[in-house]
């Protein structure tokens, strides 16, 4: 037998590897450390038999108006239903038209049609990949056969959109600003919280969110309290007393339970943004002492950049990478969980083709979704397990 086939018999026999899994997101942590008080929190309402609306969803409306900044808070059912409501309460009808980014989770535009409006696609700031005020400004002064009457930031991946930039706009072109700052709970913009920007702003309190319920649940912003009464009016089919509807409105009120298991995390939240702040430094630290990172255009990944004005909560850590997909395949076969948002965007979804837009219209947006990867970020994530999914990702391109 010659040497080669003893080294490759030998390798064969080797046992292979054993990877501890790391997750992209583990809740479970999180459950252990407030399990006794989400349990508490839980019996109360079962114990009160009051499981729609009532005191704890208008105690956890309290608590948002007060945490965000704004005048006022209107829970519902789901981030999807808080962006229809919040469209609705700005003043959105059917055969307006809505600027929104052109990469984000679909919902950020099926809600605008859902309002009965059209959907108008911008691309997005390659630095951030938040809606770019250049190209608003832009795609506005083009002019076009649609009333735009809104613009609809998405504050991605827990960094606040340019609200400057944007706020200006909308001031000399007399749009409303309505934010969808689903994932940015806790975020702000020159020291001012997302949710107390725009006449109206839409949260999600889906799972995963930073925020999150123990299923689906959203909620409202707004610094007006007639469009507070307009919004509670139209998330209890447009009554605002039993049986008299005064317009068609929709079924998504918030559950009980769910704004008691969120007035409990509520309590937590700061100090899990921090705990998210220090892993992404962690992250940027150990890129860049890997080698991974360079200030070339070149370089292989490349964190998306925070803004000297955002306070960013990372609600995703996520990077740029050279061939992602092989990437991403390398890493899961280690057990390390990742994910991609998002690898399509909005204006090449199949159901949006009416719009009219073609693949190179928003190219970075097109650019973003295939090379975004989401890392695993939580707060109870540890730096061994940081270590290990950065060296995993330097023996990939090694």
């Amino acid at each position: 037998m010659t040497q080669s086939s003893t080294a490759k018999r030998r390798a064969s026999q080797a046992p292979a590897k054993k990877f501890v899994p790391i997750p992209l997101l583990d809740l479970h942590r999180q459950y252990q450390l407030i399990r006794e008080e989400v349990l508490a929190a839980m019996e109360q309402v079962c114990a009160s038999q009051q499981f729609l609306l009532g005191a704890e969803v208008e105690a956890l409306e309290r608590e948002i108006t007060a945490f965000t900044g704004a005048s006022a808070s209107v829970g519902c059912a789901s981030g999807t239903d808080a962006l229809w409501l919040a469209l609705l309460g700005a003043g959105v009808h059917t055969g307006d038209a809505v600027i929104t980014a052109g990469f984000s989770f679909f919902a950020s535009a099926s809600a605008i049609v859902r309002a009965g409006a059209r959907p108008v696609l911008v691309d997005v700031d390659p630095g951030t990949l938040n809606l770019d005020p250049d190209r608003v400004k832009a795609r506005l002064r083009a002019g076009g056969s649609y009333k735009i009457r809104a613009l609809l930031p998405v504050h991605l991946y827990g960094q606040c959109a340019d609200m400057d930039g944007l706020q200006s706009i909308a001031d000399e072109f007399q749009l409303s600003v309505i934010e969808d700052a689903a994932q940015a709970i806790g975020a702000k913009w020159r020291g001012r919280n997302a949710g107390s920007f725009g006449a109206t702003a839409a949260f999600s309190f889906y799972p995963t969110k930073n925020l999150s319920a123990y299923g689906d649940a959203g909620l409202v912003t707004t610094c007006d309290l007639n469009l507070a009464e307009h919004m509670r009016n139209l998330r209890n089919h447009g009554s605002p007393r039993r049986y008299h509807h005064e317009e068609v409105g929709w079924n998504c009120r918030m559950d009980a339970i769910q704004a008691a298991i969120l007035r409990v995390k509520l309590s937590h939240l700061e100090a899990w943004t921090q705990q998210r702040r220090q892993r992404a430094t962690t992250y940027d630290g150990l890129l860049a002492d890997a080698g991974l990172v360079s200030k070339k255009s070149n370089s292989l990944v490349r964190p998306l950049h925070t803004s000297p004005h955002a306070f960013h909560v990372f609600h995703q850590y996520v990077i740029r990478a050279h061939r992602r997909d092989e990437l991403r395949k390398f890493l899961g076969d280690r057990k390390i969980g990742t994910e991609v948002y998002y690898p399509i965007p909005l204006h090449l979804q199949p159901c949006f083709a009416y719009l009219g837009y073609s693949a190179g219209d928003l190219p970075e947006s097109e650019r973003a979704a295939g090379e975004v990867l989401a890392l695993p970020m939580f707060p109870e994530l540890t730096e061994a397990e940081q270590k290990c999914v950065v060296e995993s990702i330097a023996e990939f391109y090694s």
